[in-house]
């Protein structure tokens, strides 16, 4: 019997923040696979290794988490005064399908590297030495990125002296600039989809909980720590070992995905498990991150934890810190009470790994919570580069 042999596709293996992910060029991908669709979907799960039953991703490029299993493409902007158009698809592990739902707000910092080494900025706007500002259309969720990128000699300063927790070694700082990153798409729904800024979350079979839920970054479901039994303090393995609360968890986020909504029946949710996230708040505590590193409850506002993809994040995706900031700055959320309940546009915050500082501009205009940008730092470098390869047949 003869087998189809492998294609090569040239490809870029990046992190991005805490996340890594395998990046493209629209116009090296496959004619089939430059378009969206079964081909392009195919095409990625085969990259990444999914659908994989012992989630381990041995036969791909994927890391069997959330936070590695990722794959981007990048093209030269449709966008008037925007360099590149970036969309992101979020590869299921154990499932075969490519979640289109939402963006990455850690690969968005190396969206932003990526564009410049790739050749889809304009050399002119490059200088030899200085800052890049790299203008991003993000596709998935329509929206402007700020991308301040290092560069030296004319090319992007990766090495530096920025530490992010949750990276090992340090790099060069990007800053990011999320422009306008509230919800205002097809359901025509406001920052806080259900108009309250705190709500009873009513989840069949497991309770009514107070919850925040809110579309900025990405949409999250914001909830107490101590009303689920937890402290705030907790680490992946204290959760993702256990199932039963894994699927309460689900629960939850499915609840909240209705209320907001974002799907129509439970089940859809099975197809959209990108989004919502959900998310657990608590006051300051002290605690050891899973570095070792001791966080004291005076370095921080407030301790969040979240859940991608039905594990908890070993630090924090950067939508979702988007999202804590923002609610952040809305007197009157679970986030914002967590932290003190006073105004502010910035806050620092306690996850798994350590700390990280976000900054949002709210204000109420007629009577709605608006966003007018969330900043904040992170870094990005090119681990590997050349192509991938994959069967002939996997698309």
């Amino acid at each position: 019997m003869a087998h189809v042999p492998q294609i090569k596709i040239p490809a870029t293996y990046m992190r991005g923040g805490t996340s890594k992910g395998v990046f493209f060029r629209l116009q090296d991908l496959p004619a089939s696979c430059q378009v969206p669709g079964e081909a392009r979907d195919r095409l990625f799960m085969r990259v990444i290794g999914s659908p994989d039953p012992y989630a381990a991703h041995i036969d791909g490029m994927g890391g069997a988490t959330s936070s590695t299993s990722k794959c981007v493409i990048l093209s030269k902007s449709s966008q008037p005064e925007h360099d590149v158009d970036y969309l992101y698809g979020q590869v299921s592990i154990d499932k075969a399908f490519v979640d289109w739902s939402g963006n990455c707000g850690n690969l968005s910092t190396a969206a932003g590297a990526f564009a410049i080494h790739a050749g889809l900025v304009d050399p002119a706007r490059i200088p030899d030495n200085g800052v890049c500002v790299v203008r991003i259309w993000q596709a998935n969720i329509q929206k402007t990125i700020i991308a301040h990128v290092p560069v030296s000699s004319g090319q992007v300063q990766e090495t530096g002296d920025f530490e992010l927790d949750g990276v090992t070694f340090p790099a060069a700082e990007i800053v990011l600039e999320f422009l306008d990153p509230s919800d205002d798409g097809e359901e025509g729904s406001s920052m806080f989809p259900t108009g309250n800024l705190v709500d009873d979350l009513e989840v069949p079979g497991v309770g009514t909980f107070k919850a925040t839920m809110i579309s900025a970054g990405i949409p999250t479901v914001f909830v107490n720590a101590e009303d689920i039994g937890y402290q705030g303090t907790e680490l992946r393995e204290a959760i993702n070992g256990d199932p039963a609360q894994l699927a309460r968890f689900e629960q939850i986020r499915v609840a909240g995905a209705l209320l907001m909504g974002l799907i129509k029946t439970p089940e859809e949710a099975l197809t959209r498990q990108h989004t919502p996230k959900i998310a657990f708040v608590s006051p300051p505590k002290s605690y050891q991150a899973s570095s070792g590193k001791q966080i004291e409850a005076g370095e921080v506002d407030l301790l969040v934890r979240a859940l991608s993809m039905g594990k908890l994040h070993h630090a924090m995706m950067g939508t979702c810190a988007v999202a804590i900031g923002t609610a952040a700055a809305v007197p009157g959320t679970l986030v914002n009470l967590a932290a003190g309940g006073s105004e502010r546009e910035a806050v620092r915050f306690g996850h798994p790994s350590g700390t990280l500082r976000v900054g949002a501009q709210a204000e109420l205009v007629d009577g709605q919570w608006v966003v007018t940008k969330a900043i904040m730092s992170r870094s990005a470098r090119i681990l590997m580069e050349g192509w991938v390869r994959v069967p002939g047949d996997a698309f």
